[in-house]
C-alpha cells in the first residue's frame, strides 16, 4: 500500500503541473479588418498588437488585413463562435443589426475628427456596443477613419450636378437617404469593385474617407476630391463573447486597456495623418475643392430628421453629443 502511494502522488503533482502549464499556455489571437495596411483601421490593429507583447501578455496577436478571413458577415459569424478572438467592423455594417449605431451618420453632427472621437467615450456611444452582448460579440472601443467626403470622376461644384450622379455608398439605410436626398443614385459594391467600377463608369463617384482614397490609390481613377464632411465613419474594436467570457478578470482589464490606449492613438494618427494625406493627393493632381452649397444642410436636417427617432439610443446619442 505504501509503495502504491509513493507512486501515486509523483504522478499526481505531474498532472498538476501540466494542468498549470495548459492553462497559461501562450496562444495567437486572430484580429480581422476589412481595410488594406495603410489604413487607420488596419494601423490600430497593428498598435494593438505591438501593446500587446510591449506589455508582456501571454498571448501574442496577428493580424489579418483587407477581409483575409472572409467578408465583414463572415468575420462576425467567426467571433460569435469563438474561431477568431478580435475584429475591427465599419460601424455602418453594426447598423444593419442594431439600428442605434445608426445614430453616428446623423449628417454634419461632427464638426470635426475630435469631437467624433469624445463622442466615442460618451454613455450612448458605450451602451451600442454594450448592446452587441446578445449576439455573443462584446463591444470594446472605437477608431475612426475620419469624415466621409466625395469623390468623384468629373468636377462637382454644386449640389445641382448630384443630380443622378452614380455614387459608390456604403450599403445601409442612412447613406442611401443622404445620397437621394441630394438628387444622386446611391449604389452598393463591395469594396474590392469600386475601381473597376469606376473605370467602366458602373459609378462616377465614392462616397469615401481620404485614408481608403490613398490605401487603394482612387484618386487614379476619380481625381476630384469635395471635401464635404458630410458624417463621420467610427468603426468597432470588438472581441469574440466566448473568448472574452473566458477571461480572468484581470485579463479583461488589461485588454480594455490596451483597446484604450488604441482609440486615443487611432484618433490622435489620424487627426494629424489627414494633413498629410491631402498634401500627397494633391501632390499627385488630385483637384481637391469645399462644397459652399446650403443645400447640403438642408438635406443633412432632412435626413437627420427621418433617422433621429429609428431607436431611443439615436436621440439620446445626438442630444449627448451636441455641442
Amino acid at each position: 500500500m505504501k509503495r502504491t502511494h509513493r507512486l501515486i502522488a509523483p504522478a499526481l503533482a505531474l498532472c498538476l503541473a501540466l494542468g498549470a502549464g495548459a492553462a497559461t499556455e501562450a496562444r495567437e489571437l486572430k484580429l480581422s479588418t476589412p481595410t488594406p495596411e495603410p489604413h487607420i483601421m488596419t494601423k490600430s490593429a497593428r498598435h494593438m498588437a505591438k501593446a500587446f507583447a510591449a506589455v508582456g501578455a501571454d498571448d501574442t496577436i496577428e493580424v489579418f488585413p483587407a477581409n483575409k478571413l472572409g467578408d465583414v458577415p463572415t468575420v462576425l459569424s467567426l467571433l460569435q463562435s469563438g474561431a477568431i478572438e478580435f475584429a475591427i467592423i465599419p460601424v455602418g455594417d453594426l447598423a444593419n443589426r442594431d439600428p442605434s449605431f445608426l445614430a453616428w451618420f446623423l449628417p454634419y453632427q461632427f464638426a470635426t475628427l475630435e469631437e467624433a472621437g469624445q463622442a466615442a467615450k460618451s454613455t450612448p456611444a458605450q451602451e451600442m456596443l454594450a448592446r452587441l452582448d446578445a449576439q455573443g460579440i462584446k463591444g470594446l472601443g472605437y477608431v475612426f477613419p475620419g469624415q466621409r467626403h466625395l469623390l468623384s470622376t468629373r468636377p462637382i461644384t454644386s449640389v445641382a450636378e448630384m443630380s443622378g450622379l452614380k455614387v459608390r455608398a456604403f450599403p445601409n439605410d442612412i447613406f442611401n437617404a443622404w445620397w437621394r436626398e441630394l438628387g444622386a443614385a446611391p449604389t452598393a459594391l463591395p469594396l474590392p469593385e469600386i475601381m473597376p467600377s469606376l473605370v467602366t463608369g458602373v459609378i462616377d463617384a465614392v462616397d469615401v474617407d481620404i485614408d481608403i482614397v490613398m490605401g487603394l490609390q482612387m484618386q487614379k481613377q476619380a481625381p476630384h476630391l469635395v471635401l464635404t464632411n458630410h458624417m463621420a465613419f467610427p468603426a468597432a474594436i470588438l472581441a469574440s463573447g466566448r473568448w472574452w467570457n473566458g477571461l480572468s478578470p484581470e485579463k479583461q482589464a488589461q485588454v480594455s486597456k490596451i483597446v484604450s490606449e488604441t482609440q486615443d492613438w487611432a484618433i490622435a494618427t489620424q487627426t494629424t495623418g489627414e494633413t498629410a494625406i491631402l498634401a500627397k493627393l494633391a501632390a499627385d493632381g488630385t483637384d481637391i475643392t469645399t462644397l459652399d452649397d446650403p443645400v447640403l444642410a438642408e438635406a443633412g436636417e432632412k435626413v437627420r430628421d427621418a433617422f433621429l427617432d429609428r431607436d431611443p439610443l439615436i436621440r439620446r446619442f445626438y442630444e449627448a453629443n451636441q455641442n
